[in-house]
């Protein structure tokens, strides 16, 4: 079973049937595909540009194939994006309700993520009820990093005011189990939104909003990828990141009044 072209067409929401018109061949010749047969060069070519991803990642060479030694490198870039805005809406979507164990947001203010999903907070409510876990880090609106950061984009104060308007939406998911939203004040070089074995890495570029990066769509392939690498760093800023407490800012803010 190819089971890789298999996931980017159901992310994709394309059926096998347009996916046969599209490359000029019978239905049955798709079904051969994703039986585990490997099409011929000029349609391999035709599916991995339609379907936005890389032709090696929905067929390896042979010596990278699933279960021979391969290093992870390339074979777990999925598809890419010239910047973020360009992500469809539904891709979001779908990979937040098809998320099964692990849902991870690593942002500075992530205002789209909720400003493009109204009811984004009590989707990861119902994610977690399910037994999903479900981690949100924003930037701290009053640490360093997002002073540095507002500075270097030019708008000064306001990526402050935007974090906290954008945690806003998540109030409601303070207390619930297997939910947790924290504070992060780190150089962050790069955004990520994780669902299971699928990664959205949006990186930084000096001086220009995240929604203007490109964003890199992984998916796990082995122990030591690029999948990996970032997963371990999100980690890393979670552990040194603080709870998220609406009332004690509240009188932070207060204070410096």
């Amino acid at each position: 079973m190819n089971n890789r072209l298999r996931t980017v067409l159901g992310q994709r929401g394309v059926s096998p049937d347009v996916l046969a018109e599209i490359c000029e061949v019978d239905p049955k010749t798709v079904s051969r595909w994703l039986g585990g047969r490997i099409p011929h060069a000029r349609h391999r070519f035709r599916v991995a540009r339609h379907l936005r991803v890389e032709e090696t990642f929905l067929w390896p060479e042979p010596s990278k194939r699933p279960g021979r030694p391969r290093d992870g490198l390339g074979t777990e870039l999925v598809g890419t994006y010239q910047n973020r805005a360009s992500v469809p809406r539904d891709v979001w979507l779908a990979l937040l309700r098809e998320a099964r164990h692990e849902i991870g947001v690593l942002v500075f203010s992530g205002t789209f993520f909720a400003q493009s999903n109204p009811h984004v907070a009590k989707m990861l409510s119902e994610r977690a009820a399910d037994g999903v876990r479900v981690r949100l880090c924003f930037g701290d609106p009053g640490g360093q990093a997002v002073a540095v950061r507002g500075r270097e984009e030019g708008i000064g104060d306001t990526l402050a005011a935007k974090i906290r308007a954008s945690l806003t939406y998540y109030r409601p998911l303070l207390g619930e189990a297997g939910c947790g939203v924290r504070l992060h004040d780190t150089t962050l070089y790069t955004s990520m939104f994780r669902y299971d074995d699928n990664l959205l890495v949006n990186p930084h570029i000096w001086g220009q909003p995240a929604s203007a990066n490109p964003l890199l769509h992984l998916k796990r392939a082995g122990d030591t990828g690029w999948f990996d690498n970032y997963a371990e760093s999100f980690d890393a800023v979670w552990a040194a990141a603080r709870q998220w407490a609406p009332d004690q800012e509240r009188i932070a803010d207060h204070g410096q009044d």
